[in-house]
């Protein structure tokens, strides 16, 4: 621990029950740390948004607040009698256009919700951050030190991110006890919305993923991104951030998992990166001014993700927290068995 660092604070259970709030619940990372949070006995309060489907929470014995990011009386009511809370909402988006709703969510809500916090003495805080938010230097895997750099070709969900960790150390200057972890690209079941990653998953299943660009990034098992939430908040220093990833794979590799969870043996297409960008160049705005609310795989942005290739050092979450990550393989399984539980494939 650095010099004037502060040191976790200590949890202990008492006569009772610790009521947890989480944000951000019926997403793919809060519906597995919700199963958690209750596997451990915790009491676990959700916020969920107004007109939200909450089949992710659906028999699960938690306390829903429903209210918005933006709402101070909801965060109110939310953060009352809690003594932590895991902030894992966030607005993710590839595509241009959507800047003002990304800020108004990830970086107001999130000033928000630390300031209804900190009035309500909320003891720690865990905040969600993003890989994309962190500094990346070719040939050299990302850790805690790096810092951001926003003058390249940035998505503006990687620059509220980055706003979002500006928010956490504001907190903390204020008083509140704040930590940072880190996501990298989550694989797992409980995937309701689906995520991007999931409906790729689901499409290679039915056959429609026909082609896909070379390139790859760091995956996290939803079960370890939970189990490292978790250790952020019994173990994390005040102000820092975690970095939690479980492996690097290509997209290949990522797959060549998928096709041996389903028995199979043939893989899409390979497409060339820079083919792969030119057309996602042209179709890009092609698709925005068509068919403006439509999910779009292969965005500019998403192939330029991809073919970065950006690596993760999940060394300092190892020595100060005591990770240790599992298998994407597992994740990838559980992922289509749930899927299938829920009607989804066959």
């Amino acid at each position: 621990m650095g010099a004037g660092a502060t040191p976790p604070p200590a949890f202990r259970r008492t006569g009772t029950c610790l009521v947890i709030l989480v944000t951000g619940g019926t997403g793919h990372l809060g519906a597995n740390l919700v199963r958690r949070l209750l596997a451990d006995q915790a009491a676990v309060r959700v916020l969920v948004r107004p007109g939200s489907r909450g089949e992710a929470l659906d028999g699960l014995p938690v306390e829903r607040v429903e209210g918005d990011l933006r709402d101070e009386d909801a965060l109110a009511r939310a953060v009352s009698g809690c003594e932590r809370v895991y902030h894992c909402a966030a607005r993710i988006s590839t595509r241009a256009g959507r800047e003002r709703e990304l800020f108004d969510c990830n970086v107001a809500g999130t000033g928000n919700l630390l300031a209804a916090a900190r009035r309500a003495d909320v003891r720690r805080v865990v905040v969600t951050g993003s890989l994309s938010a962190v500094g990346h230097e070719p040939g050299r895997p990302s850790d805690e030190t790096m810092p951001f750099y926003p003058f390249g070709q940035v998505l503006p969900y990687s620059h509220t991110k980055a706003l979002v960790e500006h928010e956490c150390l504001k907190a903390v200057v204020a008083g509140l006890d704040v930590v940072i972890a880190v996501s990298t690209a989550i694989v797992g079941p409980h995937d309701h919305g689906p995520s991007r990653l999931g409906r790729t998953l689901l499409d290679f299943a039915r056959g429609r993923l026909r082609a896909y660009v070379p390139g790859g990034f760091e995956f996290v098992n939803a079960a370890d991104l939970a189990r490292g939430h978790l250790l952020a908040m019994e173990r994390g220093t005040t102000g820092h951030r975690y970095i939690f990833s479980t492996q690097f794979l290509t997209v290949e590799q990522l797959l060549g998992l998928c096709a041996s969870a389903l028995g199979r043996s043939v893989l899409p297409v390979r497409v060339p990166g820079p083919l792969m960008s030119a057309a996602a160049a042209v179709t890009d705005p092609l698709v925005r001014r068509l068919r403006p609310g439509a999910p779009q795989r292969f965005t500019p942005a998403a192939v330029r993700f991809l073919r970065s290739q950006r690596r993760a050092d999940t060394g300092k979450a190892r020595r100060e927290l005591g990770y240790r990550p599992t298998s994407i393989a597992e994740a990838v399984a559980e992922a289509y068995a749930c899927f299938r539980r829920r009607g989804l494939l066959r």
